[in-house]
């Protein structure tokens, strides 16, 4: 596999990166024509989704396939968008990274802390190189500015993060446990790199259960993280909160305090009313993180440097989060220690 890697890494110096994506759902999708518009340096070649008819209306003129390892397989793509259901990532992952392409794969990596593990075994070492997992918000302009006031001592020293994750409607299957894999993931990821320090331990707990969701789902849920240097954060997840897409995070110091604003780009005076409005999914408020992302990437894909994304054992180590997560969740919310992975 290694001289597959080297071919493929030698070939791909060149000004355009061919980029296939497994997935044509909204994810997918939204990858597919975000690398259209507004990434330079890459062409989208070819798309793969189950359903065969979607493929083919993502496609817009590329190759449409059914079977994503016909994708990997296929000599027109040089690197793989991994936008598919969270069960087949693993697969796909390893599938790609060993036909020797580059691999961006959506959050989470694999859908247990298990399986994460064996994406890496399956690779080796090398074959991480080729790996990046898709924590959008460490290229949000807000979280940035967070991380870079924190790193300057801004506010003093952290002492506490909060953060507040909450949209409008939750998928119909949604569980308890596909809450944390699915969206608190974010947070496991992204406040350990905002504070230069890894989770080591968890609890979980939760209000009464909204009205507004089935009996398999606890929403809201409360998530406490601790993490090596002793800071303190807390993780509101609310799927079902109704009223919008709201992200919001807040570090303390011991000198001061610093928190995201509302990336709102309008505001409204009508009807006996000021404010802003809300988006209704993920997509428009992280569309620049995205795009900063996709970027990013081809950019270290065509130069052969170094993922300036979250890497194949950063997604480990968010799945050891939410795995702990999920242990204090049905053991009463106990404090759980994160297995170092």
């Amino acid at each position: 596999m290694v001289d597959l890697i080297e071919a493929a890494v030698a070939a791909r110096r060149s000004t355009i990166l061919r980029v296939g994506v497994i997935g044509a759902g909204i994810m997918g999708a939204d990858h597919a024509n975000t690398l259209r518009r507004a990434v330079r340096g890459a062409e989208v070649t070819a798309i793969a989704d189950v359903d065969l008819g979607r493929a083919r209306a993502a496609a817009d003129g590329a190759r449409a396939y059914d079977d994503a390892f016909a994708l990997v397989a296929d000599p027109a793509v040089d690197a793989v968008v991994i936008a598919s259901h969270d069960s087949a990532h693993a697969e796909q992952v390893v599938a790609a990274v060993k036909a020797g392409k580059a691999v961006l794969c959506e959050k989470p990596l694999a859908p247990t802390l298990a399986q994460g593990r064996q994406v890496l075994r399956d690779i080796g070492s090398t074959g991480e190189a080729l790996l990046s997992v898709g924590f959008m918000r460490r290229f949000d302009p807000g979280y940035a500015a967070l991380r870079q006031a924190v790193d300057d001592g801004t506010v003093g020293a952290p002492v506490l993060v909060h953060n507040i994750s909450r949209g409008v409607s939750g998928a119909p299957n949604a569980t308890s446990e596909l809450s944390i894999t699915g969206s608190s993931i974010h947070e496991f990821d992204v406040v350990p790199w905002l504070l230069r320090s890894p989770v080591v331990e968890v609890s979980w707990v939760a209000p009464r259960r909204s009205s507004q969701v089935h009996d398999g789902l606890q929403d809201p849920q409360l998530i406490h993280l601790r993490t090596a240097d002793g800071v303190l954060s807390t993780c509101e997840t609310f799927l079902n909160a109704r009223y919008g897409y709201d992200i919001r995070c807040e570090v303390v110091g011991e000198t001061g305090a610093i928190s995201l604003t509302e990336p709102a780009r309008v505001r409204l005076d009508a009807g006996q009313r000021h404010g802003i409005g809300y988006p209704a999914d993920w997509r428009p408020r992280f569309a620049d993180a995205y795009r900063i992302e996709l970027q990013a990437w081809v950019d270290s894909v065509l130069a052969g440097a170094p993922t300036p994304l979250a890497t194949g054992r950063d997604g480990v180590v968010a799945s050891a989060a939410a795995e702990a997560v999920i242990a204090s969740m049905h053991d009463g919310g106990r404090v759980t220690k994160v297995e170092a992975p």
